[in-house]
């Protein structure tokens, strides 16, 4: 088993020892920088700006069973992804992230130094001029082309899938050195249309079909060809829960396995044909934190009901990540990724 693979088995703890002490205060003064600063941009979902007051959460450091996570240096990633472009591609949880990582950074670049953050079409772009560093966020949740590619007008519709282009949005990932990708949370609906053709073709084919695995398959053998459940009680969720999971090995409901062999085959295929691709399953370990999510702390694209507001647990948002939170332990292995590549 690889040292990547190593971080992501492992278990939640609380570690209360001086080094660890001094690194939380340290936390503490650059998530006042980044919430009180430019960054604030990335934190519509943070309990800060929200009123979530428990801080529990935030306490909790992943601890690897056979390793130590290394501690994240912002200003040596910084100097790794001089001249670079690194890109997130997919959904609000890639977004997330996304966020999660330019909080990490950006305390770490001089006032004085420039850098911008550019909203252009399905693109979040940071820039560090200093270190000519591009970190970037594209909006693709199928990574295909589908009627949900539109950042900012995508809710609310019957799903239509183009399975078989990818073009559209591979363009836009060409210039990148390095590449993170999710799908995955899109793919679950009961029902959802594919498509033959264009979306402006007269002689276009669609199909409804049922939530199965084969769509995916389908999606992702196009990707390749290019290149929270704890035994909860029915009608419950993360709303109001503030410890996480503390079972070893414990593995949702919703972690599909059949769904991760499909990632798998298709990593393998692009594998066999000379193109090496890491791939690092954090689903598990972030199973284990059911109080990390923003629940009802954070803005909703649409403002909850008074139905909903009478009942918490029909609008609880369990499928994001409160920040400073899960995402950053993401970063950080990416981060040990990056350093030992």
């Amino acid at each position: 088993m690889t040292r990547e693979n190593k971080l992501v088995l492992g278990t939640w703890k609380i570690i209360y020892n001086f080094h660890f002490i001094a690194s939380i205060l340290i936390a503490i003064v650059v998530a006042a920088l980044y919430l009180t600063g430019g960054n604030r941009l990335f934190l519509e979902q943070h309990r800060k700006t929200t009123g979530r007051k428990d801080l529990h959460y935030q306490k909790r450091r992943w601890q690897p069973h056979d390793c130590d996570l290394p501690r994240f240096n912002a200003t040596t990633l910084m100097g790794k992804l001089r001249g670079k472009k690194l890109v997130f591609v997919g959904d609000s949880l890639n977004r997330n992230q996304f966020g999660s990582m330019l909080c990490l950074i950006e305390p770490s670049i001089p006032p004085s130094s420039s850098k911008s953050l550019i909203w252009k079409g399905n693109s979040i772009t940071f820039n560090a001029t200093d270190y000519n560093a591009t970190i970037q966020f594209y909006w693709s949740p199928f990574l295909v082309e589908s009627n949900c590619d539109e950042i900012k007008d995508h809710k609310g519709r019957a799903r239509i899938i183009r399975f078989n282009a990818i073009e559209k949005h591979a363009r836009q990932w060409t210039d990148a050195d390095m590449l993170i990708f999710d799908s995955f949370v899109w793919w679950l609906e009961p029902k959802m249309t594919l498509l033959w053709g264009s979306f402006e073709s007269s002689d276009a084919i669609y199909k409804e079909v049922g939530m199965s695995y084969r769509p995916y398959e389908m999606a992702l053998k196009t990707w390749s060809d290019w290149g929270e459940d704890w035994g909860r009680d029915k009608g419950r969720n993360c709303y109001s829960e503030t410890e996480p999971i503390l079972k070893d090995g414990y593995r949702g409901s919703d972690t599909d396995g059949r769904m991760m062999q499909i990632v798998e085959s298709a990593i393998h295929e692009l594998e066999t044909r000379g193109l090496k691709v890491e791939y690092l399953n954090i689903t598990q370990l972030s199973d284990y934190r059911k109080d990390a999510h923003p629940s009802v702390y954070r803005k909703f694209w649409v403002p909850p009901t008074e139905e909903q507001l009478a009942n918490p647990n029909s609008y609880s948002d369990c499928v994001h990540w409160c920040l400073p939170g899960v995402p950053d332990v993401w970063n950080m292995i990416l981060y040990s990724y990056i350093m030992h590549s």
